[in-house]
């Protein structure tokens, strides 16, 4: 480098005088190339963190329901022949087993991107940085609508920790399945009749600033046995669980928690772009834990006392 011959050459007292001058020439002429795209990435970043703030203001409470201990039919029972949607999706699904669970909680509605924003602001600031993908394209989207929408593009990660730092959890895909199609094995959320658009979003495509879906506490008639919200449609959801191809067969009769290992995490309840066989609510899904999609959310769920 220049300035290393120089002091090379120079005595002690002019070496530091010429580096100085050198090291604030080069400040100068640094700050004058980059000033105007750091103050405009500064001024962004702001700008970004207060919508955050502002969605997050408008976070609503998340309505926690109660399901009580006992047994439910889990899975589908091997067909000869084609039954249209009563048929299995794939044989992950068979047998059907009759599965006992503790009694637990879990969120009447998936996720919020209010809900979520509040607790990601709340990141320490380094981490926080970590800007959401899905945020930075959804500017033309008034905030009051975006905060009652389900959050997507979150990893199986981050749904955990979201979960745990809310002193919850996922659930696990028997109690996911319980709350979705009560204790009698209904083929859908609300019973037996086929999707329809008043019932579930589902069959829609595109690909806008947002996906198509409907805020989180919508669609009254679509509601489970106990009242949950979406548990076919809008996002499907992660859980706790690994997928594993024989995992029906082996499971316990009692709070099954699934393989203990696997490549891909199991996702519930189809989405926003399902046809309606992967509304079903036997129906099972997986994917990689780290990844992001726009069909993909969650919710949480919590033990009780005495429970697992």
């Amino acid at each position: 480098m220049g300035a290393g011959s120089v002091t090379e050459e120079a005595s002690p007292a002019i070496s530091v005088g010429w580096l100085g001058i050198v090291a604030s020439i080069a400040v100068v002429s640094v700050m004058g190339c980059v000033s105007d795209s750091a103050l405009a990435e500064s001024d962004e970043t702001k700008d970004r963190f207060a919508r955050a703030e502002a969605i997050a203001g408008l976070a609503t409470p998340a309505p926690l329901v109660m399901i009580p201990a006992g047994r439910f039919l889990m899975g589908s029972p091997r067909l000869d022949t084609t039954f249209g949607l009563r048929t299995p999706y794939d044989d992950t699904e068979i047998p059907q087993r009759n599965i006992g669970l503790d009694a637990y909680a879990i969120d009447r509605d998936e996720v919020s991107v209010s809900r979520y924003l509040r607790w990601w602001l709340g990141l320490d600031q380094e981490r926080s940085r970590e800007w959401p993908p899905w945020l930075a394209e959804t500017g033309a989207v008034p905030d009051r609508r975006l905060a009652t929408l389900p959050v997507f593009g979150v990893t199986w990660f981050e749904a955990e920790e979201y979960c745990r730092s809310n002193g919850k959890r996922l659930p696990t895909e028997a109690e996911w399945e319980k709350a979705a199609r009560g204790a009698d094995g209904r083929l859908f959320p609300w019973g037996e009749a086929e999707p329809d658009a008043r019932l579930a979003v589902f069959g829609r495509s595109g690909d806008g600033p947002i996906p198509h879906v409907a805020p989180v506490d919508g669609f009254e008639e679509g509601r489970s046995p106990f009242g949950l919200h979406h548990m076919a449609g809008n996002v499907a959801e992660w859980v706790q669980d690994w997928s594993g191809i024989d995992a029906y067969a082996a499971m316990p009769e009692r709070n099954p928690h699934g393989p203990t290992r696997g490549k891909y995490k199991v996702v519930r309840g189809g989405s926003w772009r399902s046809a309606p066989v992967m509304l079903r609510a036997a129906t099972r899904g997986g994917a990689l834990p780290d990844r992001r999609a726009s069909t993909i959310g969650f919710r949480c769920a919590q033990s009780l006392s005495g429970s697992p």
